[in-house]
């Protein structure tokens, strides 16, 4: 049997100068296709590794969740020592990734036009809130604001509600994928340079035709009961007898297979229902049947009729039912990393490429590497 290959980004040295979520998830997706992901740290370290009380074997969960398979090299920055010692690291480096404040990038020397002379093919990566330079670049920027500041928080919800932002840090997983690409963009292209990108650029590039319509008829978008769609009806969150239930029906093939399904031949004989245009045309007419008709049953029951037609439907969930479905296990999205105490459960790379099975390493202890990676690494003054 072949051994399995390299992963991908096999030999590609990243420098990780980055902290809480944006700036090692972007790192950690790297290290989990190959990459040595090499993660400066201040003697303080990371300020994930405080974040929250879950532990296994001293490892600090929220960190491990943002840090497996890469190495801890401590260095003050500030110290001449400190700066030498980057130096020399970045040498040998494909990219650099930092998601520090502007004004911390620039003092610490964190810019291509700094570490070109060390490394001119570097390709460096600043992820900031919003931009690297321009006026509004030094303004702290968090996942929360940035949801407020593109419109997020107004888009979500009910339209009776307050503004509710999304479950999660989407604007930091977002913008972390999306750093990924664009620092291996340039690596791939070999000639070195600055890459700037930024939460509030991401989010707002992620509002694609949303922001269209507003900017070329004026439209202006509005929040819609129980998270509905805002073409599509049915298209949204429906309460059943036990729960809740989504559905997405996007065209009229789907919308006359659930008809006659359900017995239902006026939703297609009526003017009213019978098209996706009049089916939004005529939204509160269409959804207060469909209300009345799924709070009769059980979500598994309207599952296992229309499911297997094609309807795009599944049952509201919580976390933990997904972490332990089958389709999480089928998909091997959990993986079990073994430790003195037992094993540290994360999610697993996203990624799957044919002949090529990640591994998965404990997140560094901090500092663990330096001494081995700097005694490796010639420093010159």
């Amino acid at each position: 049997m072949n051994s399995p290959q390299p992963g991908p980004l096999a030999g590609m040295r990243i420098i990780e100068i980055a902290h809480m979520l944006a700036g090692p998830y972007c790192g950690m997706l790297l290290a989990d296709l190959g990459a040595e992901v090499i993660k400066i740290e201040p003697p303080s370290g990371d300020i994930a590794r405080t974040v929250g009380a879950s532990e296994v074997d001293g490892h600090n969960t929220y960190f491990a969740s943002l840090n497996r398979n890469k190495r801890s090299v401590v260095l003050n920055l500030a110290s001449p020592q400190g700066q030498s010692a980057l130096h020399a690291l970045v040498r040998d480096a494909k990219g650099l990734i930092t998601n520090l404040r502007p004004s911390a990038i620039k003092k610490l020397g964190l810019t291509y036009d700094r570490l070109a002379p060390s490394n001119p093919a570097l390709a460096c990566l600043a992820l900031t809130g919003f931009g690297l330079s321009g006026p509004f670049a030094d303004r702290p920027a968090y996942d929360y604001i940035i949801q407020a500041v593109t419109g997020i928080l107004t888009l979500t919800g009910d339209p009776d509600g307050p503004p509710v932002r999304a479950g999660y840090s989407m604007v930091d997983n977002s913008s972390g994928i999306m750093a990924a690409f664009a620092l291996v963009a340039m690596i791939y292209s070999g000639r070195g340079g600055q890459v700037d990108v930024s939460l509030y650029d991401t989010l707002l590039s992620q509002l694609n035709y949303i922001a269209s319509a507003r900017l070329n008829g004026g439209e202006e978008p509005k929040r819609y009961k129980n998270g509905a769609h805002s073409y599509f009806v049915p298209a949204q969150i429906f309460e059943t007898k036990d729960g809740h239930l989504a559905l997405f029906v996007t065209h009229d093939e789907f919308w006359r297979k659930m008809s006659v399904e359900l017995d239902r031949p006026h939703w297609l004989s009526d003017s009213r229902f019978a098209t996706t245009r009049a089916r939004a045309e005529n939204r509160d007419v269409v959804l207060t049947e469909l209300e009345m008709l799924w709070r009769t049953e059980n979500t598994a029951h309207w599952i296992s009729r229309l499911a297997p037609l094609g309807v795009v439907i599944a049952g509201v969930e919580t976390l933990g039912h997904a972490l332990d479905s089958d389709l999480t296990q089928s998909r091997q999205m959990v993986v079990q990393i073994p430790t003195a105490s037992g094993h540290l459960k994360l999610i697993a790379s996203p990624i799957k490429i044919d002949g090529f099975q990640a591994h998965y390493g404990l997140p560094p202890h901090l500092g663990e590497h330096t001494s081995e990676l700097l005694r490796a690494t010639p420093i010159g003054t």
